[in-house]
């Protein structure tokens, strides 16, 4: 695609993970479509479309029980291709979900074994994903929920969370790791509720942790829609407390099992809102974590990470159109109605509070005026049909 202004490029640092592009298309009701992709061949072919980036769980690259030597061998053959591309990885994870000795939790389980090889598990995991250049870990908590409250298990459950999450904190820091901790909310799937479901949720449980500085979150745009809520209000609620620190992008139709679609498949206007927050505020990877429609076969799966990079590409010139748009910005300074001396006043002394109790306002006006608000969302939406 040489000359497509859409074409993704390094510098977008566009990634996928070894699960997403490498989805079989299973689900719960038929078997893989798909062929298992070798992660060496998933690393080319990923390069060769632009990508930047490739994330991994532990055992997407190395399969559980692997022998040392088999361990070493896979991990060799993965730097060697990543040295190839020039392709990195900037992020990686534990699969603390797949193994059925964590079907009632990982890091929560009621049984302290459980908990106990789900730290195990983990940093080893952390060693695999530091030694091939991770800088960002990320903690996706799909069995730490549940279907059955009457066991009691709610605070203890939260507690034995962050337990866990000191630890590994601990452990970095004996180990020297420079790393970053994502934690990933979702409301529910693969339990009936899962602990911790949104990023508000998060960013208070973070603030319980020995070192909150060290954590962060990694929103995920299906997730948020999954409960009904607006990701680009997650993503600013994260920016706002300094805490975004990794992104998960797809789609997802609300209040359905979770999809997984295509980046912009679905919500286009909120898919624009979103590139236009982490155009502006964010400058980490941008992290496709989706995959391929069950339908597809390999070919399908490549047009589908192609489709991803490019609709990010398509509504990031759109976000650029919108502030460029002199009747926008014009009907948008309209709508802000700022007043330097009420502003004074809102900034608290004792001498403020007495005057502003005092000031009258004109309730009148602030009743009856219309801020535009139509008008302005029509542009937007003009903007994204292409016809302005």
């Amino acid at each position: 695609m040489s000359g497509d202004r859409y074409a993704p490029t390094r510098e977008d640092r566009f990634t996928f993970g070894l699960w997403t592009v490498g989805n079989v298309g299973r689900d719960p009701f038929g078997e893989p479509t798909r062929p298992t992709l070798d992660p060496v061949d998933t690393v080319h072919a990923l390069s060769d479309l632009g990508a930047w980036g490739v994330n991994f769980h532990d055992d997407d690259l190395v399969p559980r029980g692997a022998p040392a030597a088999e361990r070493d061998r896979i991990v060799r053959r993965f730097r060697e291709a990543l040295d190839a591309t020039g392709m990195v990885v900037p992020m990686a994870t534990t699969n603390l979900f797949a193994d059925p000795a964590f079907k009632d939790g990982a890091f929560t389980s009621a049984d302290a074994r459980v908990r106990a090889y789900a730290l195990q598990k983990t940093m080893r995991a952390m060693d695999l994903g530091v030694e091939l250049g991770a800088r960002t870990y990320v903690f996706w908590g799909g069995r730490e929920g549940s279907e059955v409250d009457g066991a009691g298990k709610l605070l203890d459950g939260l507690g034995w969370y962050r337990d866990a999450l000191n630890y590994l904190a601990d452990y970095a820091e004996a180990q020297g790791y420079d790393l970053r901790f994502a934690l990933e909310p979702k409301p529910n799937e693969p339990r009936g509720d899962l602990f911790l479901p949104t990023v508000g949720s998060l960013l208070g449980f973070i603030a319980t942790l020995d070192r909150p500085e060290r954590f962060g979150v990694n929103p995920e745009f299906a997730h948020e829609a999954m409960a009904g809520l607006s990701f680009p209000h997650a993503l600013a609620q994260a920016i706002d407390a300094g805490k975004l620190f990794h992104v998960d992008l797809n789609d997802q139709k609300m209040a359905r099992f979770d999809q997984d679609l295509r980046f912009g498949a679905e919500n286009a206007k909120t898919a624009l809102f979103t590139v236009a927050l982490l155009e502006k505020r964010y400058d980490g990877p941008k992290h496709f974590d989706a995959h391929a429609l069950r339908t597809e076969d390999a070919r399908g799966v490549w047009a589908f990470a192609a489709g991803c990079m490019r609709t990010y590409k398509i509504l990031a010139e759109k976000a650029r159109r919108l502030e460029e748009d002199d009747e926008l910005r014009q009907a948008i300074a309209a709508y802000r109605m700022p007043d330097a001396e009420l502003e004074g006043l809102m900034r608290f002394s004792p001498e403020n509070a007495s005057a502003l109790k005092d000031r009258s306002l004109p309730l009148d006006e602030l009743r009856t005026r219309g801020p535009g608000l139509e008008r302005i969302d029509q542009m937007v939406t003009e903007v994204l049909l292409g016809v302005r």
